[in-house]
């Protein structure tokens, strides 16, 4: 018995010293192959089990398996797995990621995406999977709204109607870029979100610039740069079918195809979606497609050439005319959802005010990688666009005795007015439905030349060139029930004629814009704690305006074209500390062209404003950075002073129109800005920000008044600005998230934001008197929003399922406010959207 004891004994004690023996550590560290960036939440498992890992903040892992030897598999979302042996405990290394798209290459020189620790810029970066997670059927700015110093909104709730700012600047100042292709309107600088309504399908990484940026365009932005980097071609044979649906009738569903990298080197992935619904707010329905397309062909070893195509061709009710908040209160449908700018037509929902629009927008990019240290990438682009959106003309529509109840903000009678406009007979209508419609044509050329000089130095120039032209004008819709209508502009030659469905009216112009310049930088990597760089650029904006609906000339007549040079220097530096601490410094300023509205203005006109001057910049920022195992943190401090903004406009008197141009009037914006992530365990990790601006206009001035002759008539206009509030967006915002990894492939995560010291927007020029009150500001509030992602295998196919909830405790909120008087009373406001939800399932083949 002695002796089967000991046996046991021994027998035991071999089975635990094997399976001690057996364990194995396999650690290494996961890299960006283009960007050498580090890989934060890639995911390593051991192939065969479930058994798994994922990497830190500088792209580290340890990975503790039973096996004595084995494979494991590392794989991150937009980049090519790798399986990987090891033999005990095993250290990989540093291992390097490729991308999984085909023509990557070419836009990341073109686009100037900053990297972590080594371009000194403030930045933070949007992947596809928190695009996917998160963005739902929000509008696609309002998935940077946990970013530090970013306010977005869906603005008055239509489809594609939201709108973004950044430090306090708006979209005008904001350079948005689609894969190093700027897209804000070459006449006035904004963005409409709505022509881009397909961009969270197509998009791979989405990165905000705060201040300076890093952009490779002639002309810098004042309050920062949204880079928008597309997939381009998967270089893997697959695609995925999806759907989704949300509140109010919101469906969606589209598929992607890739056919991989043949042996030829040619790759091509097309992908297109088909979405419509009701709309959370009264009368929003709205429909569109969305569509994609790249294709990719190695020519040599040298030479890549790719084409890019994608757009959304869409339509939408929109909520145009705000209300005060006591006006929405009394509504049915209560403040969130209320609208006035719809009806019922033929017992069919008819809008006053709607949108239509096509943008496609296409690029050839050329990479040709000259030798091993030198590459020149080359974009050529075009992009057409048509639509506008409703107007109306005559003074029943907004009236409450064309309602279909007592209150003004009740539907529109449509059918009331129709009766009336056809007992008119003769007389024509009172009222008609029109369009103010809009379409251009944009060419343009962005080549960047990047040569590694050596270890240490590497430059980088190129050339910016665009040619625009918009044409604008109105057109009549809808006569509704008449059968004709009189224009009353007496100084365009549709005055007193009967004018009929299509016809044009009230303006018809087209604005020219020309602009190239140059552009330069050089960084150089001092050794590997400190790396500099510089950067300049020059540039010229050529304006005309051609105009076609004088009352005293047939046919068209033409400005004199007007230039316009401009310029800006920026430089900076990053030092790493060690491995952990990080310090940044920027500096810049420039010299920027002011939009055409500015010279040219009056829309029927061609004399150009001669006292237009160039807008001036000067910004300087100080950045930190902590980087360790679970904690990423950053901490910025940022100074921009705006000079000589652009302020012009005009003054209707009777049936005159004068012009004023305000010289001299500045504003100061300065904050600072903390964001960090927090990986508390293996399967939580928080994030959370705070932004605390301090924005305001510094400066009191005063300006001529005069008519179309550019004779001075009356008193000056005086502004009295200085000290005021700069408003349109949050001065303080915060944000704390959770995510927890419910299993390897699942997760569930809550984000809570806050916006307070929003001030109304108003027009700075009705600041004549220093006894006016102090700008509205509107109250502070907070919303939730939760979200669940579940993947899963549906027999071979990897299926993902993803549910989410906006504003999840339907908090009552003012997104938006324009001031009157300084009073809550009487502002004119949007509401937030209450409670939304949203599920979407997709199934990768």
């Amino acid at each position: 018995m002695k002796k089967i004891t000991q046996f046991l004994f021994v027998a035991l004690a071999m089975v635990f010293s094997t399976s001690v023996l057996a364990q194995s550590t396999v650690t290494g560290t996961i890299m960006d192959s283009e960007l050498n960036a580090p890989l934060f939440g890639a995911n390593i498992v051991v192939k065969g089990t479930t058994k798994g890992a994922i990497a830190d903040f500088d792209g580290k892992f340890t990975l503790t398996t039973d096996l004595a030897s084995g494979e494991i598999v590392i794989s991150y979302i937009g980049y090519i797995s790798q399986t990987l042996a090891f033999n005990g405990d095993t250290d990989l290394g540093t291992i390097t990621l490729k991308s999984s798209e085909v023509g990557l290459d070419e836009i990341m020189i073109v686009a100037s995406v900053a990297v972590d620790r080594k371009t000194p810029v403030a930045v933070s970066t949007i992947k596809s999977e928190d695009i996917a997670l998160k963005l739902s059927t929000q509008e696609f700015p309002e998935i940077l709204k946990s970013t530090p110093g970013v306010y977005a909104t869906r603005a008055g709730g239509g489809y594609g109607d939201g709108r973004v700012n950044l430090r306090g600047f708006d979209s005008n100042n904001i350079a948005v870029m689609i894969n190093g292709v700027p897209v804000n309107d070459m006449e006035n600088g904004r963005v409409y979100w709505s022509n881009w309504a397909g961009l969270g399908d197509v998009t791979s990484t989405m990165q905000v610039q705060r201040g300076l940026g890093a952009s490779k365009v002639a002309v810098s932005s004042v309050g920062g740069t949204i880079n928008i980097i597309t997939k381009t071609t998967d270089a893997v044979q697959g695609g995925n079918v999806m759907t989704s649906i949300a509140n109010d009738g919101y469906l969606k569903y589209g598929m992607t195809y890739s056919t991989g990298l043949n042996d030829k080197g040619f790759a091509a992935t097309v992908s297109a979606s088909k979405i419509s619904g009701d709309g959370y707010v009264d009368g929003t329905e709205f429909s569109g497609y969305n569509y994609f397309l790249s294709l990719s062909q190695q020519l040599s070893d040298a030479h890549r050439l790719s084409f890019t195509a994608f757009g959304a061709q869409q339509e939408h009710g929109q909520r145009f005319n705000r209300s005060t908040i006591t006006e929405l209160k009394e509504t049915d449908s209560g403040p969130q959802k209320a609208n006035k700018d719809w009806g019922y037509k033929n017992g069919e929902v008819y809008h006053q005010s709607f949108n239509f629009y096509h943008k496609p927008q296409m690029s050839i990019n050329h990479l040709w990688n000259i030798n091993d240290s030198s590459a020149l990438s080359t974009a050529l682009y075009a992009s057409f666009g048509s639509g506008g959106g409703r107007r109306d003309e005559g003074s029943k529509i907004g009236s409450a005795d064309y309602r279909i109840g007592t209150s003004g903000l009740q539907p529109i009678d449509f059918d009331k007015i129709v009766a009336e406009n056809q007992a008119n007979g003769v007389n024509g209508s009172s009222d008609i439905i029109s369009s103010s419609r809009n379409s251009h044509e944009w060419y343009g050329i962005l080549s960047t030349y990047k040569n590694t000089i050596n270890d240490k130095l590497t430059i980088s120039g190129g050339f910016d060139g665009r040619y625009y032209i918009g044409s604008h004008w109105y057109q009549v819709d809808d006569l509704l029930g008449g059968q004709f209508f009189l224009d009353n502009e007496t100084d365009t030659f549709a005055f007193g004629k009967p004018l009929t469905v299509g016809d044009r009216y009230n303006k018809d112009y087209d604005g020219i814009v020309v602009r190239y310049g140059l552009f330069g930088q050089a960084e150089y990597q001092v050794n590997e704690k400190l790396n500099l760089f510089v950067a300049g650029d020059i540039s010229n904006t050529t304006y005309q305006q051609k105009e076609y609906m004088n009352s005293e000339i047939v046919g068209s007549r033409e400005s004199d074209k007007v230039n316009f040079a401009g310029f800006g220097i920026k430089g900076g530096g990053n030092y790493n500390l060690d491995t952990n601490n990080n310090l940044f410094v920027n500096v810049g300023y420039f010299s920027k062209a002011p939009f055409l509205d500015a010279v040219f203005l009056d829309e029927d006109g061609i004399d150009a404003n001669k006292e237009a001057e160039n807008e001036k910049v000067f910004s300087a920022e100080l950045g930190y950075g902590y980087r360790s195992e679970k904690l990423s943190a950053n901490v910025n401090v940022y100074y921009t002073k705006w000079l000589d903004k652009t302020y012009a406009g005009s003054i209707p008197t009777g049936d005159d129109i004068f012009f004023y141009n305000l010289l001299g009037i500045d504003a100061l914006h300065q904050g600072i800005e903390v964001d960090f992530r927090y990986k508390a365990t293996d399967n939580l990790t928080l994030t959370g920000m705070a932004s605390l601006g301090d924005w305001q206009w510094k400066s009191n001035v005063s300006a001529l008044v005069r008519d179309q002759a550019g004779e001075q008539v009356g008193d000056p206009i005086e502004v009295f600005a200085d000290g005021i509030k700069v408003g349109d967006a949050a001065q303080t915002t915060f944000a704390i998230g959770a995510d927890y990894q419910l299993a390897q492939k699942s997760n569930i995560y809550i984000d809570y934001n806050f916006a307070g010291d929003n001030y109304a927007s108003y027009d700075v020029t009705n600041r004549g008197s220093n006894d006016l009150p102090d700008v509205w500001k509107l109250p502070d509030f907070g919303i939730f929003d939760i979200g669940l992602r579940h993947s899963f295998n549906m027999g071979s196919f990897e299926t993902t399922l993803i549910g989410k909830v906006n504003n999840a405790f339907n908090t009552e909120y003012v997104s938006d406010a324009n001031d009157l008087d300084g009073t809550a009373s009487t502002a004119q406001v949007y509401f937030g959207p209450g409670r939304t939800y949203s599920v979407g399932l997709k199934v990768n083949f």
